[in-house]
């Protein structure tokens, strides 16, 4: 994974994989120079992401930097409140923000999101169950919800 903070927070954390990376992180070299280094959120986020792949952790406490509209920040606050183990359809989703027209715009909010598993956009699917885009892979998306089901969910129920 890619990692990106300044002093204070973390900014950018994607898969190698991610479409867009490359165009992700240009488009933060315009408002201030990224260099190679370590840095406190950096430090933080990688023991949280070392405890999430040990199933240790579900949920993340290093400080994030969102960027984004307002109803972006509404969407990724969302997000962050889906239990891990769990799943929310893009509908479910918009319902919870108040409005179910608003699926599209849910999804493109999700999609524009540029801190993986720490704000969980892989934890939204389809309205019928399946696995939708991401932009990481739907595959490596498989993979996380099967992680979380299987260290922090209800192995009972249906997870997608």
């Amino acid at each position: 994974m890619l990692a990106v903070s300044d002093e204070r927070a973390l900014v950018m954390l994607e898969f190698w994989e991610r479409r867009g990376l490359v165009e992700a992180v240009e488009g933060l070299t315009r408002t201030a120079p990224v260099v190679p280094g370590r840095s406190a959120p950096i430090d933080s986020v990688e023991r949280e992401l070392s405890d999430y792949f040990a199933g240790r952790r579900g949920e993340f406490a290093t400080p994030l930097a969102l960027a984004g509209s307002a109803f972006q920040l509404r969407v990724w606050d969302e997000l962050r409140r889906i239990a891990p183990g769990r799943t929310l359809s893009y509908l479910g989703l918009a319902q919870r923000l108040g409005d179910p027209r608003a699926v599209r715009a849910v999804a493109q909010a999700n999609g524009a999101n540029r801190l993986a598993v720490v704000v969980p956009c892989h934890r939204v699917i389809a309205a019928d169950g399946g696995l939708t885009g991401y932009a990481a892979g739907v595959e490596r998306k498989r993979w996380l919800l099967e992680h979380e089901r299987a260290r922090f969910g209800d192995s009972a129920g249906r997870l997608f």
